[in-house]
């Protein structure tokens, strides 16, 4: 080897050592930003102004009865919700993937869909199906008597919700599990004579234990964490949780206002780190290791039970999801709450209103396109690099970084938004311009809640790649950079842009986060359909979470399209 070749093989070495080093650096001063920086404000604020005196504000965070029936009533309505949500997942689960039902694919995908709809709308959906101003009721001739009372303005009216709501989730870590259940073990058990019902509780049930208790913590979590149901079912009622009790202390005066809300706000993200913990440890005390069996799944054939168990399981899901968007769709085809639909009252009057008259509908249209659009580009822009940069690093560092990159998806959105409004309320140093009240604040929050969720299938899709590949391309010259614009981001391109849809997807409806942090002008869609529900315009608001809902079940529709290309898992209503 000659000298200049030496000498050109050693430069480009320190070019490609350069490019890593400052991608790394610029990457996670990034992570810090967006991950760290806001739960550490909030932490801070919380303890400011803790003194051991009794007028500090944690301390009259504690000693106030409000915080403690909120805290007993996000404890009931949560963990009736998280049984619900048990049940469901658990029924769905065993049946869909453990058996030989038809149409296994149109199942999963209508279950999984309350979960992609905004909670605000599943709220509007039930509250039009029952009481005595339903349309639909009214229309069937069976609505209740005038003047009797919502019976989803309630405890367990907020608990069923919550639960339908997070059944999909205990479905989804039930099907992992019972997916990788070996059809040996089943065969073993029939030929050792055993009846159905003791391989169903001496095999399939303690394999699956470990499974259904992450499904239920992060049902629990999730419930803890939500404010649209129990916003638009609770404060009617003046049933106050945790998330709401945050809110409507939002909208009060003083200077310790903000240590308290940072203090309530603490308190759910202390509950919420608990309960992950908890299910940490019962799930390592009930593991089991499947290794060594053949890949074939375990399935049972149904017979002559196949078709009653269809028709149950299509009764439940008109229950849980056709019967409330039925009612969402006829009440915005009525002219005013209460009255039935019929060839004289239906009208379009509620879509025309809201789409060509009311200037509100369409700054909220846009400003959650433009956030959603925004966020989807940008959070794909900063995945690839990233998801490239974690694959290289030690298994132990790439766990802690994945954490800290997942604690603003974790914690409840309302949590974070007080982080944000912390870190952003005054005007930014050395340039002195505000982000409070604007889109900005609102575009950084979904980018640092939403960033795990997009990158978590191109770490998917970068793990399955053949380092080979780049090896070769790295022999023959290939800068970083390089190799990840012509060789990772081709390979990996159907991941790449999954992780942009699912971030556009849960970001174009978003209502926990923009609740406290939207202001006039800069309407979301969620917080226009809360908006229009508190002010009493219900007909308004179902004409516009019908668009909402053709608008999610439209993307769903698109994204499951990439399905076959991508890895297993990466689409969550594709196993």
């Amino acid at each position: 080897m000659t000298p200049s070749l030496i000498k050109r093989r050693f430069m480009d070495s320190t070019s490609m050592d350069n490019q890593l080093r400052w991608l790394s650096i610029g990457l996670f001063v990034l992570i810090a930003t967006l991950s760290v920086l806001p739960s550490l404000r909030l932490l801070v604020e919380a303890l400011s102004h803790t003194t051991f005196s009794a007028s500090s504000p944690m301390a009259e965070v504690l000693r106030s009865e409000r915080t403690w029936i909120a805290l007993r009533n996000s404890f009931y309505t949560s963990g009736l919700g998280t049984l619900i949500a048990v049940i469901l997942g658990c029924g769905f689960g065993f049946v869909v993937t453990l058996t030989n039902i038809r149409g296994r694919g149109i199942w999963v995908f209508c279950f999984m869909l309350p979960m992609m709809i905004p909670p605000q709308v599943t709220a509007l959906s039930w509250l039009q199906l029952f009481g005595p101003a339903s349309p639909i009721l009214n229309t069937l001739g069976i609505e209740p008597a005038l003047g009797s009372p919502q019976p989803m303005y309630s405890a367990e009216g907020i608990a069923l919700l919550l639960g339908i709501q997070s059944a999909p989730l205990v479905f989804l870590a039930l099907r992992t599990q019972l997916i990788s259940l070996p059809q040996d073990l089943l065969e073993a058990a029939q030929l050792s004579r055993a009846s159905q019902f003791r391989i169903w509780v001496d095999i399939i049930l303690p394999l699956c234990r470990s499974a259904i208790i992450a499904g239920a913590a992060l049902a629990f979590v999730s419930s803890l964490g939500n404010f649209g149901i129990p916003a638009m079912l609770g404060i009617p009622a003046g049933y106050i949780v945790l998330p709401t009790l945050i809110y409507q202390q939002m909208a009060g005066f003083g200077n310790d206002m903000l240590s308290q809300v940072a203090g309530l706000s603490m308190i759910i993200a202390l509950l919420v780190l608990a309960g992950m913990l908890l299910q940490q440890w019962l799930q390592q005390r009930s593991c089991y290791s499947l290794l060594g069996h053949t890949a074939q799944s375990l399935s049972f054939r149904l017979k002559q039970w196949r078709l009653p168990l269809e028709i149950l399981l299509a009764l439940v899901l008109c229950f849980i999801l056709v019967a409330p968007l039925f009612a969402l769709i006829v009440s915005s085809l009525v002219p005013a709450l209460g009255m039935p639909l019929n060839a004289d009252t239906i009208t379009f009057t509620a879509f025309y209103e809201m789409i060509g008259r009311q200037g509100v509908t369409s700054r909220a249209f846009e400003n959650s396109a433009f956030l959603a659009f925004f966020s989807a580009l940008v959070l794909m822009l900063l995945s690839l690099p990233l998801g490239y940069l974690l694959m290289r690093l030690p298994m132990r560092t790439r766990a802690v970084i994945a954490s800290l990159i997942e604690v603003p998806y974790a914690i409840p959105g309302i949590v974070l938004a007080i982080a944000f409004i912390l870190l952003f309320a005054k005007p930014l140093p050395f340039i002195e311009v505000s982000l409070y009240g604007t889109l900005g604040i609102i575009f950084l929050a979904y980018l640092s809640c939403f960033l795990s969720v997009c990158l978590k299938p191109v770490l998917s899709a970068m793990s399955q790649l053949d380092p080979a590949l780049e090896e070769a391309a790295q022999l023959a010259g290939a800068r970083p950079i390089q190799r990840l614009i012509d060789i990772i981001l081709p390979l990996t391109a159907p991941a790449f842009f999954a992780g942009g849809l699912l971030v556009f997807l849960i970001s174009i409806n978003e209502l926990t986060v923009s609740a406290l942090l939207w202001s006039a002008g800069n309407e979301t869609l969620g917080v226009l359909i809360f908006n229009l529900d508190e002010s009493g315009d219900s007909v308004l608001a179902s004409a516009i979470a019908v668009l909402v809902v053709l608008l999610v079940a439209g993307l769903m529709s698109l994204l499951s399209l990439f399905a076959p290309r991508l890895p297993k898992g990466v689409i969550p209503w594709h196993g």
